[in-house]
């Protein structure tokens, strides 16, 4: 009984299959139904759209996460949790404190946002010598009591990590005509020690630099990064 009824089922299914002919629902009596035809074109467009877009949103989301935004789009605080980890392991391999090299960071790039940061790697304005790899960008510098705009060379770097570790070994090799330049900023026992051998060394024309680096520090707690 119940094979007889399946077999019932089937024979109504396919006749049903038969008479429904998709054609007639665009063709009428030869012709194209525009309208239809093209609400339908649209529809279809539009749902390939919605699909598309949920496979795709999840990456997206993915590389819209602080790990992967460049670093010029980050927040200061994620500008500084991406900083941080190489800013430790420099700490380990130099001595130099993450607090100085993420502050120093932050205020000579802008925190990411300067051209020669997002575009050439270069997060402390360190110049380049002869023969090395460089840019010629204007810079200004604080000269005889007010501000000037110079053009200078500076470093052209990989990327923000490869900086940071040549920052460090500025700091702890000096420059050619003074090794001991920044020997305060390594062995300091202290950050203001540290920013203070930093200014006594030349690194920047700024008279307020020192202030403007233990206010980085102090605002956002960078000294949890130098234990």
């Amino acid at each position: 009984m119940a094979k007889q009824r399946r077999k019932k089922n089937l024979t109504v299914f396919f006749k049903r299959l038969k008479k429904w002919r998709p054609l007639r629902f665009f063709v009428y009596r030869g012709k194209l139904r525009r309208g239809r035809f093209i609400i339908t074109v649209v529809l279809v467009l539009g749902l390939a759209s919605y699909l598309s877009d949920i496979k795709v949103n999840p990456t997206s989301q993915a590389t819209n996460t602080p790990t992967s935004l460049a670093l010029n789009k980050l927040t200061r605080e994620q500008f500084i949790q991406r900083l941080a980890p190489e800013a430790q392991s420099i700490q380990q391999r130099y001595h130099l404190r993450a607090s100085i090299s993420i502050a120093q960071a932050a205020l000579e790039s802008d925190w990411g946002r300067s051209e020669l940061a997002f575009r050439y790697n270069n997060f402390f304005g360190v110049k380049a010598a002869v023969g090395m790899r460089s840019v010629t960008l204007p810079t200004k510098e604080y000269v005889n009591g007010q501000w000037i705009t110079v053009d200078a060379n500076f470093r052209v770097y990989d990327d923000f990590q490869a900086s940071m570790v040549d920052h460090a070994i500025l700091l702890t090799n000096g420059t050619t005509d003074k090794p001991q330049r920044y020997q305060t900023v390594i062995y300091a026992d202290s950050v203001e020690t540290a920013v203070a051998g930093l200014v006594s060394g030349g690194y920047a024309t700024d008279p307020d630099y020192a202030k403007k680096l233990l206010n980085i520090i102090a605002v956002y707690k960078l000294e949890q990064y130098d234990k």
